[in-house]
């Protein structure tokens, strides 16, 4: 089983920045380890859907970017640490929410990564809370 924690939630000024980690351990059941994984970012404000932020797919680490994040935020990993990052610059007041890293180690449609259906294995999430 993969166990994913993430780290680097706070309160900040608009226009600040912040850098989310996300450690994993664990093997997914047919034995995948973190560096064979399809990787995201999701975030969840109150009120309204989950919704994905960034990922990166598991073959060639293409990356994914909702236009809202575009050109501020950046998923990057270490696969010597099991480690995924999100490094949010520029932060407004609309990107508060839970932020929840997600992966998942089978092969599945892009188009599926854009979704909670994508992914097997979750966070707890950590809050975002950028103040105008």
């Amino acid at each position: 089983q993969v166990q994913l924690v993430e780290s680097g939630g706070g309160l900040v000024q608009a226009g600040g920045s912040l850098r989310l980690s996300c450690a994993a351990s664990g093997r997914t059941a047919s034995g995948g380890t973190f560096s064979s994984y399809a990787v995201g970012w999701f975030r969840q404000a109150p009120g309204k859907e989950r919704e994905v932020v960034a990922f990166m797919a598991r073959i060639d680490s293409s990356t994914y970017y909702a236009d809202s994040v575009k050109g501020r935020f950046t998923i990057s990993r270490d696969n010597a640490k099991n480690t995924l990052y999100l490094q949010m610059n520029s932060l407004r007041p609309e990107d508060t929410a839970v932020y929840y890293c997600a992966a998942d180690g089978r092969s599945r449609m892009w188009a599926a990564r854009l979704t909670t259906h994508g992914y097997d294995y979750w966070g707890q999430g950590t809050q975002v809370t950028v103040s105008s």
